[in-house]
């Protein structure tokens, strides 16, 4: 623990500026031992830890701005050196031996900061030493987008930090009771968190996007979402994968409007009562995905009616259309796509078969299945289906 002294801005090789707005700032370090040997690992574990100190609200802010800055001791040793003496490194830190002459690289303010300062550094100090020169002991400083490190100072020997006791600090003693209330109401960790989303269903893919995502803010509109749904009236038949279904939704359907709309993450633009709303007719087979999609952009752009009266007042409530209501419209787009359907069948190319299945829903309106569609469609054609073209309903 310390407590921030002030910030060095550097305007020139000569001119310097001291920013004491952070002064007395109380600071906790977490060091590591020089185990990390990749500069991807080095970025990994302070993503981490991060997520780590987020999950118990310790740092609730991002390295962007200022909740966490890592600072980066690098050095470098021929392959598989140990011991000591100049050729296989002379350096040893809490009794790891072969260490090279380490420089530190200060406050660096994201994760690809960290990694690409010390792929810089790592390069820079290997041609010093293949160039017969030496690496000094320097504290020096990394400026996004820059291809080169910039020392700062030399480093002084770790006497010449001189560190001393702060007379106004008392010893902070930390009792076992504390410590195990804290183990006991903390929240779950990002690990524990993971197994528990990836049991729900999600892959490891989407829970790592979840956990990531938004200050956790998407990740707490998950649960919210799913409980609303487990509490669905004893009519809602609820899927054994709904963590997947939600999931799907949360990160895939709504995140894509996100995405296009170039907007940030809000919960507000479409409430979780809402799609909750919206999933409770999906999986009681009263819309269609499609139709599902469509509300759900139109609540996401300003719409201000409920999901109930936007199915009954666009007459989207699935209606059930009989199988010879789809042969006849497939056979009519069949007879008259001659070409496409050689396409398909002698040459193979299965995604003309999706432009079957659209002309399809579009003759047969809002209460058409993609799936049924496309299975009228495989059958008639007489040609196999094909496998990666399968999709579960979401």
């Amino acid at each position: 623990m310390e407590q921030d002294t002030a910030k060095t801005i550097v305007e020139s090789s000569s001119d310097y500026l001291l920013d004491f707005n952070r002064a007395s700032h109380p600071l906790i370090e977490i060091i590591t031992l020089p185990h990390i040997h990749h500069p991807s690992t080095a970025a990994a574990c302070v993503r981490k830890i991060q997520s780590i100190l987020r999950s118990v609200d310790a740092c609730v802010a991002g390295m962007e701005i200022g909740g966490l800055r890592a600072d980066v001791n690098v050095s470098v040793r021929r392959r598989n050196a140990e011991g000591g003496g100049v050729e296989r490194g002379h350096g040893e830190y809490r009794g790891i031996a072969g260490l090279g002459q380490r420089t530190e690289i200060k406050n660096l303010s994201s994760f690809k900061a960290v990694e690409d300062a010390i792929i810089a550094e790592r390069d820079r100090q290997i041609r010093v030493l293949e160039s017969g020169g030496v690496v000094e002991g320097e504290t020096r400083r990394w400026t996004l987008g820059s291809t080169e490190t910039e020392k700062l100072r030399g480093k002084e020997g770790e006497v010449d930090y001189r560190y001393m006791p702060d007379p106004d600090l008392e010893p902070l003693i930390i009792s076992n009771e504390l410590v195990e209330d804290l183990r006991k109401n903390l929240s779950p960790l990002p690990d524990d968190m993971l197994t528990d989303l990836t049991k729900a269903g999600l892959t490891i893919k989407d829970a790592q996007t979840l956990l990531a995502h938004d200050e956790v803010e998407r990740l707490e509109y998950y649960f919210d979402l799913v409980e609303d749904l487990r509490n669905s009236d004893p009519g809602v038949s609820i899927p054994n994968d709904l963590g997947r279904i939600v999931g799907n939704w949360v990160l895939h359907e709504l995140g894509a409007l996100f995405t296009k709309s170039e907007s940030s993450w809000s919960a507000d633009l479409v409430p979780t009562s809402k799609l909750a709303d919206l999933l409770r007719y999906l999986l009681t087979d009263k819309i269609t995905t499609r139709s599902a999609k469509q509300i759900l952009e139109m609540i996401f752009y300003g719409d201000p009616r409920s999901v109930d009266t936007i199915v009954q007042e666009e007459n989207m409530t699935l209606a059930d259309i009989p199988d010879e209501e789809y042969e006849a419209v497939a056979k009519s787009l069949i007879q008259e796509n001659g070409s496409m359907v050689e396409a398909i069948k002698t040459k193979g190319q299965q995604g003309k078969v999706m432009w079957f299945v659209g002309q399809m829903l579009w003759e047969l309106g809002q209460s058409a299945e993609a799936e049924k569609a496309k299975q009228v469609i495989y059958r008639l054609l007489d040609v196999p289906v094909d496998s990666s073209s399968k999709r579960k309903r979401k």
